[in-house]
């Protein structure tokens, strides 16, 4: 049986090209009713058009679909509630929200402003929180609601160059995993997609010959699943792109007593390093308390 949306409105930031419009558009032809938000800005975030996200919805609609556009940004507060307004005002509810705009401003750590850093920071970060603390109530009130982060190759593993959005897409992991215990409750699930895709923000980063191979669409199938009323999966993250799937984990080693009731030096540390890293046993956490309990353990054998 095909999942279908129907009945839902999702919200869909930065959805008027590339991975956001392949969002917009699947959840569309499944039967929802979508908000189809974009800045309709250059890469770097500035700039503005109402163009992007009407013509994403001129294509849903041609198709048979429902949408309307949003043209506010995700960096303020009072714009990003406006964005989940829409929604309110238009179809009376949000069911779905994916957080999927973001901008880049890559410069070595050396080169960048401070300005620079702090605007990738507040659009990738500030805006999730912003979008999804609008949308929160209202799903916690009626018991439903699905969210989805985006985070990056970069911010989960590095790149060169790109200090202040990888540190924005891995902010967006600890986000989630504070967010995804409190949303449990009241059946809001959490979940965030790492995506490897050909989009205006990464065309110029990767070689023609493995960019041709990265449509968005190969990432929203993922998405469509995260977003699924059958979907009771929280707190994953995906890597999603080109026909290939992961789920990816932050793990501990499974580590090194050296006792609380005695002195620790860095030489021991020194000695005893190759055990403290070893990871053939490491296990992940659902919580923090997890590791809590996990060293109580070591320090009462």
């Amino acid at each position: 049986m095909d999942i279908r949306y129907d009945d839902r409105v999702a919200v869909v930031t930065g959805a008027g090209t590339g991975l956001g419009r392949s969002h917009a558009l699947f959840l569309a032809a499944r039967g929802a009713k979508v908000v189809v938000n974009d800045l309709g800005g250059a890469v770097d975030g500035r700039g503005g058009s109402a163009k992007a996200a009407d013509m994403v919805v001129a294509e849903i609609e041609a198709a048979g679909g429902e949408a309307v556009a949003n043209y506010d940004s995700v960096d303020r507060p009072d714009s990003a509630a406006a964005i989940i307004a829409t929604a309110i005002d238009t179809y009376g509810t949000v069911d779905i929200l994916i957080n999927n705009a973001g901008i880049l401003r890559d410069k070595t750590f050396a080169k960048v402003t401070m300005d620079d850093f702090e605007v990738v920071m507040r659009v990738h970060l500030m805006g999730s929180v912003y979008c999804t603390h609008a949308a929160w109530p209202i799903m916690a009130e009626k018991g439903y609601g699905r969210v989805v982060l985006t985070t990056s190759a970069a911010g989960l593993y590095g790149n060169f160059g790109q200090t202040n959005y990888a540190a924005a897409k891995l902010a967006l992991v600890g986000f989630m995993n504070a967010l995804k215990l409190e949303g449990q409750k009241n059946n809001i699930l959490v979940n965030t997609i790492a995506p490897i895709a050909k989009t205006r923000m990464t065309e110029s980063l990767m070689p023609e010959d493995f960019a041709k191979h990265l449509d968005p669409e190969l990432v929203t199938p993922a998405v469509a699943w995260f977003v699924a009323e059958e979907c009771q999966r929280t707190g994953d993250i995906v890597s999603a792109g080109a026909g290939y799937y992961a789920l990816v984990k932050v793990e501990e080693a499974a580590g090194v007593a050296l006792g609380a009731d005695q002195p620790v030096t860095p030489e021991i540390i020194r000695d005893r390093y190759d055990d403290i890293a070893n990871m053939t046993a490491a296990t992940p956490f659902l919580h923090a308390n997890e590791l809590l309990d996990k060293v109580g353990k070591l320090l009462n054998r």
